[in-house]
């Protein structure tokens, strides 16, 4: 059924009794063309990107869990392209592009509101470093704008109360970056790819990676049984390590926790994605009036899904300096996902050394507002054996080769990464 005002009127006229799943839930076939690890935002958009993009639509999506419940739906929802290497802009930029069209694409509202990423800069030294970054985004093609200290507090007042101890004295905004639901994006690449023939299944872990005579890939073993594959394809964020080392890979990349936060509701009051540069937090509010905030990783591995006080101390008191306004708010929810972090920053989307695997993963603090870039460089990349040009920079061998990207996670002041 495709969504519109027509349907929408029609099932309300029948009391919503007749609207049909969004996707099956069918039983695992014995084999796929592909299977995709992992369905998380990454996993079910390369699923999307196959079938519409070239065709390949006997394809299964498996998850341990459900739809949704891994680092897509535990993340802070952010979307922007305001980064600084030439190397990681270009796909960057694609990926918001592909968001600006996303809800028209899968007929599904996917929430994205464009209100913009204001990076707020305190001393010299980081207004250098906004101005660096804001032309290489100019000189790539990416809308970008240096605020002055009364353009930052039109748009965010409350920043002016810390005057005294952090004075404000600019920004870098990108206007066309913002926020999107994270729990409607998963549901409408799902149901995009359903409607395309790929099977989405359900709670079935992946055990083990089959391998042939040749070591070559050639499925997957599954809590449900074997599934055979002629390509497998891996996309499990945090856990990619693990994954990874069921076919005897030892990957360049360390998991952690990244925790986050959401308050009780208030009225209106920031108006955009800001980011404060004394600390690393960054700030928005969501529809429902809560104020959503994070900052840094834990500083050790984890794959734990829970926070701990030390963060919670650290970010508290990094409000308290940039919106100290807000102290009273109370504290809602507090979760962790789990980030897969890589030694120089930045991902991988690539072949692996065995045949007929292949990896997306080590997405640092980018995960969620690649989603649509990275896969469709994903599905290109199991398609044809072959990367596109936006992901080529980003193979697992770049680190034996010693030419590592060094982004170190692409945030909007790097030296607190």
């Amino acid at each position: 059924m495709k969504y519109s005002i027509t349907s929408l009127v029609k099932q309300a006229l029948q009391g919503h009794k007749g609207w049909p799943e969004a996707f099956r839930h069918p039983a695992p076939k014995k084999h796929y063309d592909v299977v995709i690890i992992g369905g998380g935002g990454h996993g079910l958009a390369t699923a999307y990107y196959l079938a519409k993009n070239h065709g390949i639509t006997n394809v299964a999506v498996v998850e341990k869990g459900w739809i949704g419940s891994g680092n897509v739906g535990r993340n802070t929802t952010i979307v922007r392209s305001n980064y600084l290497l030439n190397s990681e802009i270009p796909l960057l930029e694609w990926s918001l592009k592909l968001w600006e069209g996303l809800s028209e694409d899968l007929n599904y509202n996917v929430m994205f509101s464009q209100r913009g990423v204001l990076d707020i800069f305190h001393t010299d030294g980081q207004r250098d470093e906004a101005v660096r970054r804001g032309n290489a985004m100019i000189v790539n093609g990416v809308d970008a704008e240096m605020l002055d200290r009364q353009q930052v507090l039109e748009m965010m007042p409350m920043v002016d109360e810390n005057n005294g101890r952090f004075p404000v004295l600019g920004g870098l905004l990108q206007p066309r970056a913002g926020n999107a639901r994270h729990d409607a994006v998963v549901w409408g690449y799902a149901r995009g790819a359903d409607q395309m023939g790929v099977d989405i299944i359900q709670n079935c872990e992946v055990t083990g990676i089959s391998r042939g005579p040749n070591g070559e890939a050639t499925g997957v073993e599954t809590s449900r049984g074997r599934i055979g594959a002629g390509k497998v394809a891996v996309a499990v964020a945090g856990h990619t390590s693990q994954v990874m080392d069921m076919a005897g890979i030892k990957l360049p990349v360390e998991s952690h926790k990244l925790q986050a936060f959401v308050s009780e509701a208030v009225k209106p009051c920031i108006n955009t994605v800001a980011t404060f540069g004394v600390g690393h937090l960054y700030v928005s509010q969501s529809d429902k009036g809560g104020l959503v905030f994070g900052g840094m990783v834990d500083g050790y591995n984890s794959f734990a899904q829970r926070g701990n006080l030390p963060i919670v101390e650290d970010v508290a008191e990094a409000m308290m300096m940039f919106l100290p306004t807000l102290g009273r708010v109370r504290l809602l929810r507090h979760w962790a996902g789990v980030v897969d972090m890589t030694m120089d920053g930045s991902p991988l989307i690539c072949k692996t050394p065995i045949e007929g695997l292949y990896l997306s993963g080590g997405w640092n603090y980018t995960g969620f507002k690649a989603i649509p870039g990275a896969a469709w460089c994903f599905a290109h990349t199991v398609a044809n054996d072959a990367p596109h040009d936006f992901n080529a920079p980003f193979h697992l061998d770049r680190f034996a080769q010693g030419r590592p990207v060094d982004a170190t996670g692409g945030g909007p002041f790097p030296n607190h990464h």
